[in-house]
């Protein structure tokens, strides 16, 4: 059993000293995250607790392998949790004659998706060229252009526009082949 299964399957047998240690190593990042991005104490206790949650019930239904160490997968479930959490306050609308009820359980299955999407996204980016890599890294935190023809030596921004696509294009062929990519498409 790996250290990351030993993890996993504490929170499934609700191991408290496990849970204990696991809230003491890693929660004051998740913390610290949230409270940087428009969020608060109560918020940061609640994401840990869902991305725990999830964990666990993803872990009975599948026993997934975690190829990171079990801190780093956390604090992305956390992170992609408090994302999900940010864009669902941005689009809510106040009723105040109308109180809907979340449903936990669709919650929990929607960040299981969300997190497996994200599984096949970084292993993809894995198999690309190491240049394609540097340039998808670049264009996803938004570096000019400009930028990236300075850093990568290109001859002009239409070729690093060029790159761009054809690195964006090799992406995405490598996720839509992937057997797991049909399952994983919006299901709404």
């Amino acid at each position: 059993m790996t250290d990351n299964s030993f993890y996993l399957q504490a929170l499934l047998n609700s191991n408290t000293q496990i849970i204990k240690a696991i809230y003491k190593d890693n929660f004051y990042k998740v913390k610290s995250f949230i409270l940087k991005n428009k969020g608060q104490q109560q918020d940061a206790e609640d994401v840990f607790q869902k991305a725990l949650l999830q964990l666990a019930v993803r872990y009975k239904k599948e026993k997934f392998v975690i190829k990171t160490s079990f801190e780093a997968y956390l604090f992305t479930v956390c992170k992609n949790i408090w994302r999900r959490e940010l864009n669902k306050s941005k689009v809510q609308v106040t009723n105040d004659g109308i109180l809907e009820l979340k449903d936990e359980n669709e919650d929990i299955a929607l960040a299981v998706l969300e997190q497996k999407r994200w599984e096949l996204f970084t292993e993809s980016l894995e198999l690309i060229s190491k240049n394609c890599k540097e340039v998808l890294k670049m264009f996803f935190a938004k570096v000019s252009y400009a930028k990236m023809v300075d850093t990568l030596d290109y001859n002009s921004e239409t070729v690093a526009r060029q790159r761009v696509f054809k690195c964006k294009k090799k992406l995405k062929e490598l996720i839509r082949n992937d057997k797991r990519f049909k399952a994983l498409r919006e299901l709404y």
